[in-house]
Protein backbone atom coordinates (compact mmCIF):
# COMPACT_ATOMS: atom_id res chain seq x y z
CA UNK A 1 0.00 0.00 0.00
CA UNK A 2 1.20 3.19 -0.99
CA UNK A 3 2.44 5.64 1.83
CA UNK A 4 0.02 9.06 2.92
CA UNK A 5 2.62 11.24 1.10
CA UNK A 6 3.04 9.17 -2.11
CA UNK A 7 -1.11 9.13 -2.00
CA UNK A 8 -0.92 12.86 -1.57
CA UNK A 9 1.50 13.61 -4.31
CA UNK A 10 -0.21 11.42 -7.00
CA UNK A 11 -3.29 12.38 -6.14
CA UNK A 12 -2.80 15.77 -6.87
CA UNK A 13 -0.61 15.16 -10.02
CA UNK A 14 -2.78 16.85 -12.46
CA UNK A 15 -4.00 19.92 -10.47
CA UNK A 16 -0.37 20.68 -10.03
CA UNK A 17 0.68 20.31 -14.08
CA UNK A 18 -2.61 22.63 -14.35
CA UNK A 19 -1.29 25.09 -12.14
CA UNK A 20 2.43 24.73 -13.49
CA UNK A 21 1.50 25.26 -17.04
CA UNK A 22 -0.87 28.21 -16.38
CA UNK A 23 -0.74 30.81 -19.17
CA UNK A 24 -0.10 33.45 -17.09
CA UNK A 25 3.33 31.38 -15.43
CA UNK A 26 4.39 30.59 -18.91
CA UNK A 27 4.03 33.84 -20.02
CA UNK A 28 5.83 35.26 -16.74
CA UNK A 29 8.64 32.40 -16.81
CA UNK A 30 9.21 32.44 -20.86
CA UNK A 31 10.05 36.70 -20.00
CA UNK A 32 7.18 38.06 -22.07
CA UNK A 33 5.75 39.82 -19.23
CA UNK A 34 7.41 42.52 -17.37
CA UNK A 35 8.58 43.01 -14.13
CA UNK A 36 5.17 44.56 -13.15
CA UNK A 37 3.97 41.29 -13.47
CA UNK A 38 6.25 39.31 -11.45
CA UNK A 39 5.57 41.99 -8.39
CA UNK A 40 1.55 41.73 -8.65
CA UNK A 41 1.82 37.66 -8.27
CA UNK A 42 4.43 38.44 -5.31
CA UNK A 43 1.97 41.05 -3.72
CA UNK A 44 -0.47 37.94 -4.10
CA UNK A 45 1.83 35.30 -2.24
CA UNK A 46 1.55 38.07 0.77
CA UNK A 47 -1.60 37.33 1.05
CA UNK A 48 -1.71 34.01 1.33
CA UNK A 49 1.15 33.57 3.53
CA UNK A 50 -0.21 35.97 5.88
CA UNK A 51 -3.28 33.78 6.31
CA UNK A 52 -0.56 30.63 6.77
CA UNK A 53 1.47 31.84 9.04
CA UNK A 54 -0.06 34.02 11.18
CA UNK A 55 -2.19 31.41 12.94
CA UNK A 56 0.85 28.77 12.97
CA UNK A 57 1.79 29.58 16.11
CA UNK A 58 -1.43 28.69 17.77
CA UNK A 59 -1.04 25.24 15.86
CA UNK A 60 2.06 24.85 16.97
CA UNK A 61 1.05 22.68 19.98
CA UNK A 62 -1.89 20.69 17.93
CA UNK A 63 -1.63 16.73 17.56
CA UNK A 64 -1.44 17.30 13.76
CA UNK A 65 -0.73 20.56 12.42
CA UNK A 66 2.23 20.99 14.86
CA UNK A 67 4.59 19.10 13.65
CA UNK A 68 4.82 21.09 10.39
CA UNK A 69 5.39 24.52 12.00
CA UNK A 70 8.87 25.05 11.30
CA UNK A 71 9.96 28.43 11.59
CA UNK A 72 12.84 27.65 8.73
CA UNK A 73 9.82 27.39 6.15
CA UNK A 74 8.32 30.57 7.03
CA UNK A 75 8.29 33.59 4.24
CA UNK A 76 6.76 36.69 5.30
CA UNK A 77 9.98 38.62 6.35
CA UNK A 78 11.19 37.62 2.71
CA UNK A 79 8.35 38.05 0.80
CA UNK A 80 7.79 41.88 2.59
CA UNK A 81 11.71 42.41 1.79
CA UNK A 82 11.26 41.70 -1.70
CA UNK A 83 7.74 43.91 -2.24
CA UNK A 84 9.74 47.15 -0.61
CA UNK A 85 12.29 46.09 -3.18
CA UNK A 86 9.60 45.63 -5.77
CA UNK A 87 7.18 48.63 -4.95
CA UNK A 88 8.87 50.64 -2.83
CA UNK A 89 9.19 51.86 0.95
CA UNK A 90 5.24 52.26 0.89
CA UNK A 91 4.59 48.83 -0.38
CA UNK A 92 1.82 47.91 1.86
CA UNK A 93 -0.55 51.11 1.12
CA UNK A 94 -1.09 50.10 -2.30
CA UNK A 95 -0.90 46.17 -1.74
CA UNK A 96 -4.35 44.70 -2.85
CA UNK A 97 -5.93 41.03 -3.50
CA UNK A 98 -7.37 40.04 -6.32
CA UNK A 99 -10.84 38.06 -5.57
CA UNK A 100 -9.27 34.79 -6.04
CA UNK A 101 -6.48 35.92 -3.87
CA UNK A 102 -8.94 36.94 -0.90
CA UNK A 103 -11.10 33.39 -2.03
CA UNK A 104 -7.70 31.37 -1.84
CA UNK A 105 -6.22 33.07 1.94
CA UNK A 106 -9.39 33.27 3.43
CA UNK A 107 -9.83 29.21 2.70
CA UNK A 108 -6.35 29.03 4.63
CA UNK A 109 -7.10 30.78 7.57
CA UNK A 110 -10.18 28.73 7.77
CA UNK A 111 -8.29 25.89 8.03
CA UNK A 112 -6.07 27.27 9.96
CA UNK A 113 -8.76 28.34 12.89
CA UNK A 114 -10.77 25.48 12.91
CA UNK A 115 -9.47 22.19 10.65
CA UNK A 116 -5.73 21.54 11.24
CA UNK A 117 -5.57 18.42 9.02
CA UNK A 118 -6.95 20.98 6.53
CA UNK A 119 -4.41 23.51 7.20
CA UNK A 120 -1.37 20.78 6.64
CA UNK A 121 -3.23 20.44 3.07
CA UNK A 122 -2.43 23.84 2.35
CA UNK A 123 0.87 23.79 4.01
CA UNK A 124 1.83 21.32 2.19
CA UNK A 125 1.09 22.03 -1.47
CA UNK A 126 2.63 26.03 -1.06
CA UNK A 127 6.19 25.08 1.11
CA UNK A 128 6.76 21.96 -0.58
CA UNK A 129 6.27 23.93 -4.02
CA UNK A 130 8.31 26.67 -3.08
CA UNK A 131 11.47 24.23 -2.25
CA UNK A 132 11.23 22.51 -5.58
CA UNK A 133 9.44 24.33 -8.37
CA UNK A 134 10.04 27.59 -6.96
CA UNK A 135 13.66 27.24 -7.84
CA UNK A 136 13.06 27.73 -11.34
CA UNK A 137 11.53 30.97 -11.17
CA UNK A 138 14.04 32.39 -8.89
CA UNK A 139 16.27 31.77 -11.66
CA UNK A 140 14.39 32.53 -14.30
CA UNK A 141 13.17 35.80 -12.30
CA UNK A 142 17.09 36.47 -11.96
CA UNK A 143 17.82 36.56 -15.98
CA UNK A 144 14.58 37.99 -16.87
CA UNK A 145 14.44 41.53 -14.52
CA UNK A 146 18.35 41.41 -13.35
CA UNK A 147 17.48 40.84 -9.68
CA UNK A 148 21.27 39.82 -7.54
CA UNK A 149 21.18 36.19 -7.55
CA UNK A 150 19.25 35.13 -4.29
CA UNK A 151 18.80 39.17 -3.36
CA UNK A 152 16.35 41.34 -3.10
CA UNK A 153 13.08 40.53 -5.52
CA UNK A 154 13.85 37.11 -5.30
CA UNK A 155 14.46 36.14 -1.50
CA UNK A 156 10.94 34.36 -1.33
CA UNK A 157 12.42 31.64 -3.23
CA UNK A 158 15.80 31.32 -0.78
CA UNK A 159 15.41 29.22 2.22
CA UNK A 160 18.23 30.12 4.18
CA UNK A 161 17.92 28.04 7.17
CA UNK A 162 17.26 25.02 4.84
CA UNK A 163 20.97 23.85 3.72
CA UNK A 164 19.79 20.65 2.27
CA UNK A 165 16.34 21.01 0.78
CA UNK A 166 15.99 16.97 -0.56
CA UNK A 167 16.77 15.90 3.11
CA UNK A 168 14.50 18.78 4.31
CA UNK A 169 11.91 17.51 1.91
CA UNK A 170 12.42 14.07 3.03
CA UNK A 171 11.43 14.62 6.70
CA UNK A 172 8.50 16.36 5.50
CA UNK A 173 7.09 13.29 3.36
CA UNK A 174 7.69 11.48 6.70
CA UNK A 175 6.11 13.65 8.71
CA UNK A 176 3.08 13.67 6.49
CA UNK A 177 3.30 9.48 7.00
CA UNK A 178 3.16 10.01 10.55
CA UNK A 179 0.15 12.37 10.62
CA UNK A 180 -2.49 11.26 13.07
CA UNK A 181 -5.22 11.16 11.65
CA UNK A 182 -7.59 7.62 9.88
CA UNK A 183 -8.19 7.19 6.33
CA UNK A 184 -11.32 9.02 6.31
CA UNK A 185 -9.44 11.96 7.36
CA UNK A 186 -6.63 11.44 4.95
CA UNK A 187 -9.23 11.29 2.11
CA UNK A 188 -10.50 14.99 3.35
CA UNK A 189 -6.35 15.92 3.42
CA UNK A 190 -6.44 14.49 0.28
CA UNK A 191 -9.25 16.50 -1.21
CA UNK A 192 -8.01 19.62 0.40
CA UNK A 193 -4.78 19.30 -1.84
CA UNK A 194 -6.46 19.09 -4.43
CA UNK A 195 -8.56 22.33 -3.51
CA UNK A 196 -5.53 24.01 -2.48
CA UNK A 197 -4.20 23.68 -6.35
CA UNK A 198 -7.48 24.93 -7.81
CA UNK A 199 -7.30 28.10 -5.42
CA UNK A 200 -4.33 28.79 -6.60
CA UNK A 201 -4.50 28.00 -10.27
CA UNK A 202 -7.89 30.57 -9.95
CA UNK A 203 -5.18 33.18 -8.77
CA UNK A 204 -3.10 32.69 -11.99
CA UNK A 205 -5.90 32.88 -14.20
CA UNK A 206 -6.72 36.38 -12.26
CA UNK A 207 -3.41 36.95 -12.94
CA UNK A 208 -3.71 36.29 -16.71
CA UNK A 209 -6.75 38.79 -17.09
CA UNK A 210 -4.68 41.14 -15.47
CA UNK A 211 -2.05 40.81 -17.71
CA UNK A 212 -3.28 39.39 -20.91
CA UNK A 213 -0.49 39.49 -23.68
CA UNK A 214 -1.11 41.44 -26.60
CA UNK A 215 -1.56 39.66 -29.55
Amino acid sequence: MDSFSTLIRTASHEQHMEAETSTFMSDLLGGRLGVDAYARYTEQLWFVYEALESGAQELASDPVAGPFIQPELFRLPSLERDLAHLRGPDWRSTLTALPATRAYAARVAECARAWPSGYVAHHYTRYLGDLSGGQIIRGKAEKTWGFARKGDGVRFYVFEDISNPAAFKRGYRELLDAVPADDLEKQRIVAECKRAFALNTDVFRALGEEFPLSA
